[in-house]
């Protein structure tokens, strides 16, 4: 499995700058990759892109050597609120996609009950969605993305609209899924730290218009744990990083004005 950017540019109409200049990279098979950079940079509408969600106005996006020219099945996404059905079971949010991918009622069973294990939640398929906190609907969610199989998970800031403690656990449970599926990720975060716990690569993205400022391979050992002193050093780096990024923004702004 490959999934490979080639020079991706994104102008939204009526802008006067690209959001996204000449986004190129290729994510193989079974890696995490984090994209990070400052608010507003179009963290998001890469993601949105690779999706198939939304059309770069240049450059192409392929899996596999298909071009990626809409939503597909190949490529799952968890977005930051957990968008389940609140009128469905959490079993039935877990089946929704098996259902319209034409699994057989068995089937569907088997599986959505084996990523309800995944994430912890096997005694929790009879629940409504406002019977879960935050973070349990993100697990669901979680299991309802594993649960379709596909190549490519993207993740766009799952944690966000939790707490500092739910998202913490959040953290840890993610990555316990990801060493058991070792499925290719690309994950959209603020934090740099979640960046640094997760990745294989992290991607930096400069703004006005983003493109690839650095890119950083984490060669540490996993499980990672944020007080040891290599992840310390390479979190400073990179805030070190956003930080210039950051000012470079705001300097323009005011130029503006």
């Amino acid at each position: 499995m490959k999934l490979v950017l080639e020079n991706v540019s994104k102008r939204f109409e009526n802008a006067s700058v690209d959001t996204l200049k000449d986004i190129s990279f290729t994510i193989e098979e079974g890696e995490f990759i984090c994209v990070i950079g400052p608010s507003g940079c179009g963290k998001t509408t890469l993601l949105n892109i690779i999706a198939g969600l939304d059309t770069p106005t240049q450059g192409s996006v392929s899996l596999d050597g298909v071009p990626v020219i809409g939503a597909g099945p190949d490529r799952a996404v968890m977005f930051q609120e957990s968008a389940l059905f609140p009128w469905l079971t959490v079993l039935d949010n877990v089946k929704f996609g098996l259902k319209l991918a034409g699994k057989s009622n068995n089937e569907q069973d088997k599986i959505a009950q084996h990523y309800l294990e995944m994430v912890r939640l096997a005694h929790f398929g009879g629940y409504r969605p406002h019977q879960l906190s935050g973070g349990m609907k993100q697990r669901v969610a979680l299991a309802r993305a594993l649960a379709l199989d596909s190549k490519v998970l993207l993740m766009d800031e799952p944690f966000a609209s939790v707490d500092k403690q739910t998202r913490n656990k959040l953290r840890e449970e993610v990555h316990d899924v990801w060493m058991q599926t070792r499925k290719t990720v690309v994950f959209v975060t603020h934090s740099v730290e979640e960046a640094v716990f997760f990745a294989d690569r992290i991607i930096l993205l400069s703004v006005d218009p983003a493109t690839i400022k650095k890119e950083f391979k984490i060669d540490l050992a996993r499980p990672r744990h944020i007080e040891d002193s290599g992840f310390i050093s390479i979190r400073a780096d990179i805030l070190e990083q956003i930080r210039v990024e950051v000012d470079k923004s705001a300097q323009q702004e005011y130029s503006n004005d």
